[in-house]
């Protein structure tokens, strides 16, 4: 198979999301293909400081793309911020004066977002956000609801490491199992969705596979390399 980037989410997709724990099936498979040649890259809604330890500890490629495409890693002191986060707390607390319920999530501090707890109908907000003209737009991470600048997303943000590697469309697999993956699915050459992933997210990628989360990913990256191959 020839050299590819592998772009990976975390939540949901390497780890469950109630606990959080990474699966370490997955995390080896993952390592083997950076052995064989290839990059494994995060692209998480998680801080781009988490993924980037996570790469570091786990041995694959350490770049991060973290915040939903929010901000960038590729060193301990080297970061590129795409979004704004003062435009998404002002977001947020006029948001908590239509949908009191409204809370953030203890989360690894964001630069460039603010996260929340899924305790209220995410369409509402979003909906919230669209009639006042914030400048902003609100996902669903099946971890938590993030609060992003307009145009920020998990695609945006890892075109800049595909920038980094002189990277193509067809070199580029893309592996996860929420909303916030559409935008990574529609930039890579083949998308996979895992068995968690709900319908409307799975309509939008090239494969899906039954399998749930680390067991997905091992699935995911066994039918990859039959397509591949074929």
């Amino acid at each position: 198979m020839k050299p590819k980037i592998f772009a990976v989410d975390i939540d949901g997709t390497i780890t469950d999301n109630k606990g959080g724990r990474v699966d370490l099936d997955a995390l080896a498979a993952l390592r083997y293909l950076v052995k064989l040649g290839h990059k494994v890259i995060y692209v998480t809604g998680r801080s781009s400081i988490e993924a980037y330890v996570l790469s570091v500890f786990g041995g694959t490629t350490r770049i991060a793309v973290g915040e939903n495409g929010g901000i960038i890693t590729s060193g301990p002191n080297e970061h590129k911020l795409m979004g704004k986060k003062e435009e998404c707390v002002k977001a947020f607390e006029f948001l908590k004066t239509k949908i009191p319920e409204a809370i953030e999530k203890p989360v690894f501090p964001r630069i460039t977002e603010v996260v929340l707890e899924r305790n209220f109908d995410v369409n509402l907000g979003k909906k919230i956000f669209a009639d006042n003209n914030f400048d902003v737009q609100l996902t669903d991470s099946q971890y938590a609801y993030h609060i992003n600048s307009k145009g920020v997303d998990k695609a945006n943000g890892f075109l800049e490491v595909m920038n980094m590697f002189s990277a193509k469309k067809e070199d580029v697999i893309a592996i996860g199992d929420s909303e916030t993956d559409v935008p990574l699915f529609k930039l890579a050459s083949v998308s996979v969705a895992l068995g968690n992933a709900p319908e409307d997210v799975k309509s939008q990628a090239t494969l899906v596979v039954g399998g749930h989360a680390g067991d997905g990913v091992i699935e995911a990256l066994e039918t990859i390399q039959l397509k591949l191959l074929a």
